[in-house]
């Protein structure tokens, strides 16, 4: 007969396939893991999270900040994580009274150098150390209607980047999805992989328990010994935003000796070819007017040129005339 310390044990592992297709093993951390009946979260030394501004515990959920304007709450994790490859899996909820559009405006998940600190990007400071995976629910740059919102974004900082809130973090986002996830009747999930540098991030929010791709980044460089977190913030507009669970997995891989050597410890968060992964440029946010006065102002400067050319032309050529005559 197996022992329940043994069942606990096997219940903590499993076993799934990389990218590559090679076996690996997920060792659920509960250090850095968080979940009902929430006993983790305090003030004193001995937790392992600690809440901050106008988040509340309660005995389902975590609410982060409640459905009312000007409100930012978080929960930090007070370990550090020192491990290579890890998996992490976030059940949240985000609902409210306010329609589409009318509401706001979003939660993050952090995994950064810094903790404990309030800020404008998502409940945190910006200039942030690390990896940020935000959950935007409400467009502030309205010219562009290509983008659903809710959507899901991701950006790696290095301390000295600025998240662009009038951009909706495009000038620094590595990719993203839409994710209707307001007022849903069922569950959603957002699932964050790092293995061998590539970032992976996959949604389950239509009720089917399945993963759906997001976002697929390889080359992306995170040190070890940052913290995890999770913030949200409502502004003029308003949502619930409520964390049900963060579980944390060690992920286990073979790795060749070549492979040891060539990764070399991370001191600065970096993305490889990050100038290759940003798909905002200038151009891409003008505006119809703006496009209209750029193409009529060249448009109005080549005639110029032609006019005084054809003037110069006409100068020189009656100066000519004169002189032969």
């Amino acid at each position: 007969m197996i022992s329940g310390s043994l069942l606990i044990l096997f219940a903590a592992i499993s076993v799934s396939l990389c990218d590559d297709g090679h076996e690996m093993e997920e060792f659920l951390k509960r250090e850095y893991s968080l979940s009902k009946p929430y006993q983790g979260i305090g003030v004193s030394g001995s937790s392992h999270w600690e809440q901050m501004g106008d988040a509340l515990v309660t005995s389902d959920h975590v609410r982060l900040t409640p459905d009312q304007q000007s409100k930012q709450g978080a929960i930090w994790s007070r370990i550090p994580c020192h491990l290579r490859d890890w998996e992490l899996q976030v059940h949240f909820k985000i609902h409210g009274q306010g329609k589409k559009n009318l509401n706001g405006d979003g939660l993050a998940i952090w995994y950064t150098k810094e903790r404990m600190q309030k800020g404008p990007v998502f409940g945190n400071r910006d200039f942030f150390t690390g990896l940020g995976v935000f959950v935007d629910t409400y467009p502030n740059e309205e010219k562009l209607m290509e983008r659903i919102f809710p959507y899901v974004l991701a950006m790696v900082g290095n301390g000295t980047i600025s998240y662009d809130h009038e951009r909706d973090g495009r000038p620094t986002e590595l990719g993203g999805c839409n994710a209707m996830v307001r007022n849903l009747k069922h569950d959603t999930f957002l699932f964050i992989r790092y293995v061998r540098r590539r970032l992976t991030i996959m949604l389950d929010i239509d009720g089917q328990h399945e993963w759906r791709d997001c976002l697929d980044v390889p080359g992306v460089r995170l040190p070890q010994g940052f913290y995890f977190g999770i913030s949200a913030i409502t502004g003029d507009l308003s949502d619930n935003h409520d964390l049900i669970s963060m579980k944390l997995y060690q992920l286990t891989i073979l790795r060749s000796k070549q492979e040891d050597v060539e990764e070399q410890e991370v001191l600065i968060p970096s993305v490889d070819n990050m100038e290759l992964l940003r798909p905002y440029t200038d151009a891409e946010g003008m505006s119809s007017i703006a496009i209209f006065f750029s193409v009529l102002f060249s448009m109005l400067g080549v005639f110029l040129l032609v006019v005084v050319g054809l003037v110069l032309y006409g100068h020189w050529s009656e100066s000519r005339r004169k002189r032969f005559y």
